[in-house]
């Protein structure tokens, strides 16, 4: 069995909404974390298995990849002009953090 997260966050100046799928790209979670350190990594210490996270490239992507880098197993900070598929369709923080997610499940990401 395959026990890997795949962690989509839509970054924001106060809030991170998050969506976290199964291997078989199933939504296991959602929700929006303040962007604060500790709520971080808060929520990433409550999940079992392998977590990959991404998100993509802002103004707060160095810091929260120093921060997640030693609590996960992966970290993918995106070009946001690279991903074409979060374009289409509906749009909201909720929509694009399960697409990044899944994105990243696909294999479907290059990081920066």
């Amino acid at each position: 069995m395959n026990d890997a997260k795949y962690i989509g966050l839509d970054v924001h100046k106060e809030t991170i909404s998050v969506a976290v799928l199964d291997s078989a790209g199933k939504l296991v979670m959602e929700c929006i974390l303040e962007r604060k350190a500790a709520t971080i990594l808060e929520f990433i210490h409550g999940l079992r298995g392998s977590l990959h996270v991404t998100f993509e490239e802002g103004t707060c992507a160095a810091w929260l990849h120093d921060l997640l880098k030693p609590h996960v197993t992966d970290v993918v900070v995106c070009d946001p002009r690279k991903n074409a598929l979060l374009k289409a369709g509906n749009k909201n923080d909720r929509i694009d953090a399960r697409k990044l997610a899944d994105l990243l499940r696909t294999g479907l990401l290059t990081s920066v």
